[in-house]
């Protein structure tokens, strides 16, 4: 079975202007500037019916709704940001042709800002999807068409020594939550609370030191 191959540098694809604007002391205005960036270019399309901004949105309530603590809602709401950073959407020729890394562009372009129980999540969403699609064969079933189209790129299903591997990981929950909170969070015509609800809850995930 393929393995994943994060080898590829996609650096020169990716919008720095976040991660620079972003490098303010105050955490209220990291926070602006980061919900700025995702209000400018959320509203482009990764999956079939809601907008990715929308789709971070739903994520976010899920977690929310389930009582997650406030760096797991972060990471829901954040666990696409690759995306969004990588100009990737579904008016692209390109788009789905190769993996891009997305969960890796995200994680490691917030990981100067916070912790790792909320990026690693981020960055580990991905496999997630791998894991379940090759110990759950109804997971696969039930992903949306982009998301069984992009599995085709992101490694497919997992070898029983990448299971167990991934199994082991400090964060494997985390990410397994997030991932399926991602799955759902893709309604048509769902209202959700707007972005600016978030904004206690990601400037108290930020690190103390940023």
């Amino acid at each position: 079975m393929p393995t994943r191959d994060l080898s590829a540098n996609n650096t020169t694809l990716v919008n720095n202007s976040l991660v620079e604007v972003m490098k303010v002391p105050d955490n209220q205005q990291k926070v602006e500037r980061l919900f700025n960036f995702m209000f400018e270019k959320g509203l482009s399309f990764y999956d079939e019916v809601v907008t990715q901004l929308d789709h971070a949105l739903q994520a976010a309530e899920l977690a929310k709704k389930s009582n997650a603590d406030n760096h797991l809602i972060t990471s829901a709401l954040l666990h696409d940001l690759g995306h969004l950073l990588l100009n990737e959407h579904n008016t692209q020729d390109h788009f789905l042709v190769e993996d891009l890394n997305h969960e890796e562009i995200g994680a490691t372009s917030m990981a100067p800002f916070f912790p790792p129980i909320v990026t690693e999540p981020i960055r580990l969403h991905v496999d997630a999807k791998r894991y379940l699609c090759t110990v759950d064969q109804d997971y696969h079933n039930s992903l949306s068409q982009a998301s069984k189209n992009s599995f085709q790129v992101q490694g497919q299903y997992m070898s029983t020594k990448e299971v167990k591997f991934f199994e082991q990981n400090v964060h494997f929950e985390a990410a397994v939550q997030v991932r399926r909170w991602d799955d759902l969070a893709k309604a048509k015509d769902v209202t959700v609370a707007p972005l600016n609800t978030y904004q206690t809850c990601v400037s108290q995930s930020l690190l103390s030191t940023s």
